[in-house]
């Protein structure tokens, strides 16, 4: 069942958080526009994703800064008021969101089935979106667009850059080979060894590739880049914490392609139709990848899985996560540089 057979005057789309959800989410908004370009779109996110938003073509962006506590919801409300949306699209399962959702008047909300709902989401909406065979959460998003009508469900991105943002990374890029390594997430276990990073920079130095290092100025990025550097005898352009967002999207589009663990910049890097060498063991990249480089994920997911839980992945709930937190230091420096040397061949000869 589908709820519209033409375009709708107005949708809503709740996805606070977090990067990589909100590029994912993305893909989605822009099928919906390929569809419907008349229909106005108003989305509601979080302080630093409306970064990444800003200057979407038809799309309304209402920050919610949840650091405001009551006052951040009645900031979104106050933005809405009066306001009357066709279909108000919850993708986001977390009970903040779901608080969000009560101030918003709209004749369908959109939520998770109870295969992929959690935190009481269900108790919210009144549509229920069906998960597709496919775990991918873009998958899963996709699906709304799907209930709404949307027929055209390819992921396709297109997400402006300003003049100033591309010449900032022109200045950072002088060569086609140049490999970007993004090598922190916001959690610590996520993140391979500088060690394993310093090995790959190696590779890529010798075959002819420049290298830089690049993320956000969070304290354990820093660290983590000025590890990998100092293992490093040759100079690598380490711009860890120097980028603004939307730099750091013009970056990762100019480069040749991303290494980048279970983070934010692997999913830019997918929006910008850069290559990524993802590096997972606590998420199943079949749910959480680079949407259109999950053939060169190095995983070791399923080893990690079924040696904690004594499951295969194919018996597990689909959220399954490892917990052991050294997971990522079996992921080995050889199995990197060979899939950098795979996709070197495939996408950079």
């Amino acid at each position: 069942m589908t709820l519209f057979t033409s375009a709708p005057e107005s949708l809503c789309i709740l996805r606070l958080s977090a990067i990589g959800d909100v590029c994912n989410s993305i893909a989605m908004a822009q099928a919906i526009q390929r569809q419907w370009p008349e229909t106005r779109l108003t989305w509601i996110c979080g302080k630093v994703e409306a970064r990444l938003l800003k200057g979407l073509p038809g799309i309304r962006v209402i920050v919610f800064d949840k650091k405001q506590g009551w006052a951040g919801y009645k900031a979104v409300w106050q933005a809405l008021k009066g306001e009357r949306f066709d279909a108000l699209l919850h993708m986001q399962t977390a009970i903040r969101a779901s608080i969000v959702c009560l101030g918003i008047r709209a004749r369908y909300k959109l939520g998770f089935d109870a295969e992929r709902s959690s935190d009481l989401q269900q108790l919210f909406t009144n549509v229920k979106v069906p998960s597709p065979q496919s775990p991918h959460v873009l998958d899963g998003f996709m699906q709304f667009a799907a209930t709404l009508g949307v027929t055209d469900l390819t992921p396709s991105w297109d997400i402006p850059l300003s003049e100033e943002d591309q010449r900032w990374a022109d200045q950072q890029i002088h060569q086609d080979n140049t490999l970007v390594i993004t090598p922190a997430a916001s959690k610590g276990y996520k993140n391979w060894t500088p060690e394993g990073y310093a090995s790959l920079a190696r590779h890529a130095h010798a075959q002819g590739f420049a290298v830089i290092l690049a993320g956000s100025p969070a304290q354990i990025e820093v660290d983590l880049g000025n590890a990998i550097e100092e293992r490093l005898d040759f100079p690598v352009n380490n711009l860890i914490g120097q980028s603004s967002l939307k730099q750091l999207l013009a970056l990762l589009r100019q480069a040749a392609l991303v290494c980048a663990p279970d983070t934010g910049p692997a999913h830019m890097a997918v929006a910008v139709g850069t290559p990524v060498l993802g590096l997972y063991a606590h998420h199943n990249p079949k749910r959480t990848g680079p949407y259109l480089s999950r053939p060169y994920v190095v995983s070791v997911y399923d080893e990690c899985i079924e040696a904690e839980t004594g499951q295969p992945v194919s018996q597990l709930p689909w959220r399954s996560r490892v917990k052991d937190e050294q997971a990522m230091q079996r992921i080995s420096a050889e199995q990197v540089i060979a899939m950098f040397d795979r996709i070197v061949q495939e996408h950079c000869a």
